[in-house]
């Protein structure tokens, strides 16, 4: 597990996609978010003392979790990332990998100026920021989904499964509650599990592929419709 900055800056400087380029791109977003976070809270002022490993690398784990396929410079759709709050792990995916569509949705008007501000600046250009709510984004199939702290798992997939092929890969952070999440989940075909986080040696990350929801969930659906 990664436990200080240190352990935090060696990981990143091991990966592929952490070129100069985009050290130059991740330091950029690490001086912004300190800067923005006097004025708006962002992150918890505490966590800025540990800003890499906290922020950084929680959300760039996510990379190393991606089937082969998707890791090539072809993707089928864009990275779909919900409820991007300060821009985690949006930007970071996208700062590490600007050749990748990525697709932020963020609902707050301050956060919404925030991200496209970081965009412009780190010249994000398939990076593509959503000022809406999810339910109001419209429907088109995505190669990845991925939300950190945006919604308890099943209002998750109520929301978001419209976005989701049998080949979409679902990279959720979900904290100390991913297992209980993932075991109490129904109404849902699925093929999660529980990946441990490299950042928190309590936190887990659901990943996998969704299926779509149960018989006896779509005829409970039809019968409201």
């Amino acid at each position: 597990m990664i436990a200080d900055e240190s352990a935090a800056l060696a990981w990143l400087a091991a990966r592929p996609e952490f070129d100069a380029a985009a050290k130059g791109r991740a330091e950029r977003l690490v001086a912004m978010l300190a800067e923005e976070n006097e004025h708006q809270n962002l992150v918890s002022s505490g966590s800025l003392a540990e800003v890499w490993r906290r922020h950084i690398v929680d959300s760039a784990q996510l990379l190393a979790h991606l089937p082969s396929a998707d890791v090539s410079r072809e993707t089928s759709g864009p990275w779909l990332d919900l409820g991007t709050g300060a821009g985690f792990p949006g930007l970071v995916i996208a700062l590490l990998r600007p050749d990748m569509d990525v697709w932020m949705v963020e609902s707050r008007a301050r956060r919404v100026d925030w991200l496209q501000r970081v965009c412009d600046e780190l010249q994000l250009t398939r990076t593509r920021v959503i000022g809406s709510r999810l339910e109001l984004v419209d429907s088109q199939p995505v190669s990845v989904i991925s939300a950190r702290a945006f919604a308890p798992l099943p209002r998750l997939l109520e929301l978001s499964a419209r976005f989701s092929t049998k080949a979409t890969t679902w990279l959720l952070p979900k904290g100390r509650s991913a297992g209980q999440e993932l075991a109490e989940l129904t109404g849902w075909q699925h093929m999660f599990h529980v990946e441990p986080s490299i950042t928190d040696g309590e936190a887990g990350i659901i990943m996998g592929h969704l299926e779509g929801p149960t018989e006896g969930k779509q005829r409970a659906k039809s019968k409201r419709a």
